[in-house]
């Protein structure tokens, strides 16, 4: 038999009570910490059930437990170091014919890793250090 806890609040130690809605609705769904150089490797997720290299940059992640529709917020970056030369990369989301348009699944979500120029030139890079989250309703 299948056990349930019902509960509106969450007593803490500390006298600061929190809300059960808060801890359900207000953590992230989906967390992703990959090297995306090489054969993309996942070092650390949740709800993670695969990565998928699609080229330069390029990744699908699919998730273990499907969103329960397509108007969540996702958020990503990246950092690399190499010779002396560090930046900050952007996680873009990335359109099935490749434009830079939304591309939302229940079931995964796709996105470009990308470097931007002083010039805002945009070129797609597969970099080590690389992070995503997910913040939405589970279905």
């Amino acid at each position: 038999m299948a056990g349930k806890i019902v509960a509106d609040t969450l007593e803490t130690g500390a006298g600061a009570d929190i809300a059960t809605s808060h801890v359900v609705n207000g953590t992230a769904k989906f967390w992703v910490n990959f090297n995306g150089t090489g054969t993309p490797a996942t070092n650390d997720s949740h709800n993670q059930s695969s990565l998928t290299d699609n080229g330069t940059g390029d990744f699908t992640h699919s998730y273990t437990s499907s969103m329960g529709n397509v108007n969540y917020f996702s958020v990503g970056q990246g950092y690399y170091n190499t010779g002396g030369n560090s930046a900050l990369i952007q996680w873009t989301l990335k359109n099935a014919t490749g434009g830079l348009a939304s591309y939302l699944l229940t079931s995964s979500i796709r996105v470009d890793v990308v470097y931007l120029d002083a010039n805002q030139n945009r070129t797609n890079y597969d970099y080590t250090g690389n992070w995503g989250s997910v913040t939405g309703d589970l279905a």
